[in-house]
């Protein structure tokens, strides 16, 4: 039977060293670090195997988190597969800055919220982890996207509803918090090769200038607010100025806030509705 380090050594000439060793320390359930302490343990025939089919995967430019099946997001593990966008750091700081609003200028405990778009889940279930005693849903137009949601809150142990929908189109409630990360690329956008040959094409692209998804939410949207609301969306880096006036046009009696990320380009737009 081979060792720790003799599979190390071997995936790192197909993959990168950091991720050779992360496929091997998720497949023995150890910290990547622990390996290190480990390098002359051997390894059972099937991992091993397992393990060089990994290898290969990710030589063949499939993502590490889809190879593994999962990614940790706000201190909670997800699972994910070629249905859903792979979360990102950026959708973090959405939840974060969210969290952040409703802390603040909602301390009422019965809370509706919708995730629109929702894929992993990762957003409406981070929210009902944070928030047990609000009503989440999650939406989402892919049956295959809300399969993998609906997985995710039973592993997470949290109680949320799923609709399968386009944006608001079998959707009748009112919100206090609408909030998502909808596709914002443009069609001809150039993005990586990883990306774009493996995540799913509805969760990234959204036409010519990467707004369809925004006007399809925006365009019903006052009909499912409550008086006292939170619009909450992840946006593109060059999307700011032209989202705030389009939420200036529709949320006239809001405060408009646009927010950057950890590296200073714009990232988030918020529209709050305070109490009278």
């Amino acid at each position: 039977m081979a060792t720790i380090e003799e599979l190390i050594v071997e995936g790192k000439k197909k993959v990168h060293s950091t991720h050779a060793k992360m496929l091997l320390a998720d497949l023995l359930d150890k910290n990547p670090l622990e390996l290190l302490l480990h390098l002359d343990e051997e390894v059972t025939p099937e991992i091993e195997q397992h393990y060089y089919e990994q290898i290969q995967k990710l030589a063949n430019q499939q993502p590490l988190q889809y190879v593994i099946g999962n990614v940790n997001f706000y201190g909670n593990t997800f699972i994910v597969n070629p249905s859903v966008l792979i979360p990102r750091f950026e959708t973090e700081e959405l939840v974060e800055n969210t969290l952040n609003f409703i802390e603040y200028y909602f301390p009422q405990k019965d809370l509706k919220i919708i995730d629109l778009g929702t894929g992993s889940g990762c957003i409406g279930i981070t929210l009902k982890k944070k928030l047990p005693t609000a009503q989440v849903t999650l939406v989402d137009i892919s049956k295959e996207a809300l399969t993998v949601a609906k997985e995710n809150a039973n592993l997470l142990d949290v109680e949320v509803t799923c609709v399968e929908s386009d944006f608001w189109e079998n959707i009748t409630d009112r919100y206090h918090i609408v909030i998502s990360n909808p596709p914002y690329l443009k069609t001809q956008e150039e993005v990586e090769k990883i990306v774009v040959q493996n995540e799913p094409h509805l969760a990234l692209f959204a036409g010519e200038e990467g707004l369809d998804g925004y006007q399809k939410i925006l365009s019903d949207i006052k009909d499912h607010l409550e008086d006292q609301y939170l619009v909450a969306f992840e946006i593109g880096f060059e999307q700011g100025d032209i989202l705030k006036s389009m939420f200036q046009t529709i949320f006239t009696d809001a405060l408009i806030t646009v927010k950057k990320d950890l590296q200073g380009r714009d990232r988030m737009i918020f529209a709050l509705k305070k109490k009278a």
